[in-house]
C-alpha cells in the first residue's frame, strides 16, 4: 500500500526488523503484559517492557519518530508511517520502542522550542527511556476542544511562575516514572488576540502544590501504569526560565506539537483495525453457524470486503497527510490532518465492532484486545481535536478555497 508512497530503503529494512521484533518479543508477551496490567501491582513499571526496551535499542529500534533529528532515526513522516502502524497492532508496543504518547509530541515540544539547558534536563533523559512525561492542556470546566478556552493561570512573580488551575485526562501522570509535565495556562488573559494569552511552562512533577487527585478510565480500562490523570495545581512555583519558547506563544506551540501527535496516533490505530480485520477473517473461518462457516455467510463476506476498504483508505489519506507534511510543512497540510484525524478512528471503530461481532461473548472480553483497542479508537475520536472540530475547520478551509 505504500507504492504510491515510496519510503526509503533505510525504511523498509527498520520496518522489516521491526516486524521480526513484534513477532519474536511483543504478540508472544501480550498475555503476560496484560496479567501484569491489571493486577494488584499493576501502577507499579514491568520488568518485563524494560528488558525489551534495552532489547530494542540494541536493535536500533528507538526514537524512530523524530525526523530531522540528530537525536532519532531521521526518517521522514511518510517512512514512519508503516512502522508505526505496526506498532500499533499492540496496545503497549510503542512504548517498546519509545515511540509512545504524550512523549513523543512532548520531546518534538522540546527538540523544537526547548532551550540547551531545558533540553539537557529533559530532553536527553526522555530520549534515553529513564523518565516518562505527561501533556496538560485539558480542563474538565471549559470546552477544551477550543483550546483559548482554558482557564489555568500562569502568573510571573519576579524570576518565578506561579500556576493555578485543575487539568484532566492527563495521560502519563500516574506513572510513578513521570517526571516533568508540559503545562498550557494563560499568561495574558486579556490580550485581544486570543491565540496570544496562553503559555506553556515545564513544570517538574514532584513540585509542591501538584496534586493528582484520581485516575481516570476509558470505557473500565486505566491503562495502568500509564493512566490517564484529572491533576490539581495550586500555587505552583517554577522558575521563569522554564517557559517555553516565551509568553503568549502556547498555541504556537500546541498547534506545532499537534500536527504530529494527530497523524502518529492516525498510524497506530490503523494498525489496530489491521489486527482486528485479521482476528476477525480468521474468527469466521473457524466457527461453524447453521451448517456452515460464519465465513460463507453473506453478511460476514460484505463485511469483512468493507473492512479491507475502510482500512485502506484510511491508510492511503495517512500516507498522503504525511507525505504533504514532509513536502508543504504541518501548517500547510491541516487540510490532510484533519481529515485522517475524523476519516481513521472512525473507520478503526467500525472494523472493530465487526470484529467483535464476529468473536460473539468473546469479543467483549480481554481474552481478545478487541475491546480494548475499541475504547482506544472510540476516545481517539474525541483526544487531539473532536471529529466535529476537525470538520469544521476543514468545511472553512474548503469554503476559503471557492470564495467569491
Amino acid at each position: 500500500m505504500t507504492g504510491l508512497f515510496p519510503i526509503s530503503a533505510r525504511a523498509q529494512a527498520l520496518h522489516g526488523r521491526l516486524r521480526e521484533f513484534m513477532e519474536r518479543h511483543i504478540y508472544p508477551n501480550e498475555r503476560a503484559v496484560q496479567e501484569a496490567h491489571t493486577g494488584d501491582r499493576r501502577w507499579e513499571p514491568l520488568a518485563l517492557i524494560e528488558q525489551l526496551k534495552d532489547e530494542a535499542r540494541k536493535q536500533g529500534l528507538w526514537n524512530l519518530f523524530l525526523p530531522d533529528s540528530e537525536h532519532g532515526a531521521g526518517l521522514s513522516n511518510l517512512d514512519y508511517a508503516p512502522l508505526s502502524e505496526t506498532m500499533g497492532r499492540s496496545l503497549w508496543a510503542p512504548e517498546v520502542f519509545n515511540c509512545n504518547a504524550p512523549d513523543t509530541g512532548n520531546m518534538e515540544v522540546l527538540e523544537r522550542y526547548g532551550t540547551p539547558e531545558q533540553k539537557q534536563e529533559w530532553l536527553e533523559p526522555l530520549l534515553a527511556g529513564k523518565i516518562r512525561s505527561a501533556f496538560a492542556m485539558t480542563e474538565p470546566a471549559v470546552a477544551s476542544s477550543d483550546a483559548t478556552n482554558i482557564a489555568t493561570r500562569i502568573v510571573r512573580d519576579g524570576s518565578q511562575y506561579v500556576i493555578n488551575g485543575r487539568k484532566w485526562w492527563i495521560s502519563g501522570a500516574c506513572d510513578a516514572r513521570c517526571r516533568i509535565l508540559i503545562v498550557m495556562g494563560k499568561t495574558d488573559p486579556d490580550n485581544a488576540n486570543r491565540h496570544l494569552q496562553q503559555s506553556m511552562v515545564l513544570v517538574p512533577m514532584a513540585t509542591p502544590g501538584i496534586t493528582v487527585k484520581r485516575a481516570l478510565p476509558v470505557f473500565g480500562y486505566d491503562d495502568a501504569p500509564h493512566g490517564h490523570a484529572e491533576v490539581l495545581f495550586e500555587n505552583v512555583r517554577v522558575p521563569a526560565a522554564n517557559l517555553l519558547l516565551g509568553e503568549g506563544r502556547g498555541f504556537e506551540i500546541a498547534q506545532g506539537r499537534l500536527g504530529p501527535g494527530r497523524i502518529h496516533h492516525c498510524m497506530r490505530i490503523i494498525g489496530a483495525a489491521e489486527r482486528a480485520l485479521e482476528l476477525m477473517c480468521r474468527r469466521t473461518q473457524d466457527r461453524v453457524a447453521f451448517g456452515k462457516r460464519i465465513s460463507e455467510q453473506t453478511v460476514w463476506l460484505e463485511r469483512i470486503a468493507e473492512s479491507r476498504m475502510l482500512i485502506d483508505q484510511a491508510r492511503l489519506l495517512t500516507l498522503y497527510a504525511a507525505h504533504r507534511m514532509d513536502t508543504v510543512g504541518n501548517k500547510v497540510a491541516r487540510a490532510e490532518i484533519a481529515m485522517i484525524k475524523v476519516v481513521a478512528p472512525n473507520a478503526a471503530c467500525q472494523v472493530l465492532d465487526w470484529a467483535i461481532q464476529a468473536h460473539g461473548a468473546g469479543g467483549v472480553t480481554d481474552d481478545f484486545p478487541l475491546g480494548h483497542f475499541y475504547a482506544m479508537a472510540r476516545a481517539l475520536r474525541i483526544a487531539d481535536g473532536p471529529d466535529e472540530v476537525h470538520r469544521n475547520q476543514l468545511a472553512q478551509l474548503e469554503l476559503a478555497r471557492h470564495a467569491r
